[in-house]
């Protein structure tokens, strides 16, 4: 303890900052107690390397791969179906037997791809390669431009081309008037068979109507009147009138 001033002053309140006061000119306190002068600040290298000589010297290279052997665990599958088959069947004996034996469950590919760890080299780097810089003679004289319509140009030919193709594979090729007139066959009326002259038809030599008028005026009445006859054609007698 310490009495520079009023009251009783304990070292231990230096370690309170709600009790600090800040000075005039000068940062805050933490009221951390920082060690002697010969404390070394940093971790310690604990590598042990045989120095120059040991860099001087040729080394294999160091694998980027190494695997990891872990203990294998015991298999009680393969142990219970040996002490059944050895004719035990009290736990009593079972325990004797897994004492006595001991079977090792086996390794398959996915456990050995566990415990294969990838060992980063020393000499790897990390991080992000740099960005090339940007050509600027490229940028004045429009290459890019230029290369953007030589590929869209590209594009499109061969769109076209893949179009004719697929017309030619289908077989819709575009027809002109030309193409189906070159095309066009007129059709050629077979000859009629024999036949004898008493069963050939002629034209009617009867005509019971005066006049092409009088026939079209006839039709017309017919097609008003049978709608109150009977009949599938009208040809029948007069039927009631129906509600």
């Amino acid at each position: 303890m310490s009495e520079g001033r009023l009251g009783i002053y304990r070292d231990s309140m230096n370690e309170n900052p709600l009790l600090m006061k800040s000075e005039l000119g000068r940062p805050l306190k933490r009221c951390f107690t920082l060690p002697n002068g010969n404390f070394i600040y940093g971790r310690p290298n604990l590598t042990l390397d045989g120095g120059a000589a040991e860099a001087m010297t040729t080394r294999e290279p160091i694998p980027i791969h190494r695997r990891i052997e872990k203990p294998r665990q015991r298999d009680f599958i393969a142990l219970n179906r040996g002490a059944v088959l050895s004719g035990l069947v009290s736990s009593k004996e079972h325990s004797q037997y897994r004492a006595t034996n001991d079977v090792r469950r086996r390794v398959t590919e996915e456990d050995k791809m566990k415990i294969l760890t990838r060992r980063i080299p020393p000499d790897m780097t990390f991080g992000i390669s740099t960005r090339p810089s940007t050509p600027v003679f490229d940028l004045l004289e429009h290459k890019y431009q230029d290369r953007w319509l030589t590929a869209r140009r590209e594009a499109e030919l061969a769109r076209r081309a893949r179009t004719v193709q697929q017309k030619k594979i289908d077989g819709r090729i575009y027809e002109t008037r030309a193409s189906f007139l070159r095309r066009y066959q007129p059709s050629v009326e077979d000859p009629p068979l024999w036949q004898m002259p008493r069963f050939r038809q002629s034209a009617a030599h009867l005509e019971t109507f005066r006049s092409p008028e009088k026939r079209m005026a006839a039709f017309k009445h017919h097609q008003t009147d049978a709608t109150s006859r009977t009949g599938v054609f009208g040809h029948g007698i007069y039927e009631a009138a129906k509600s």
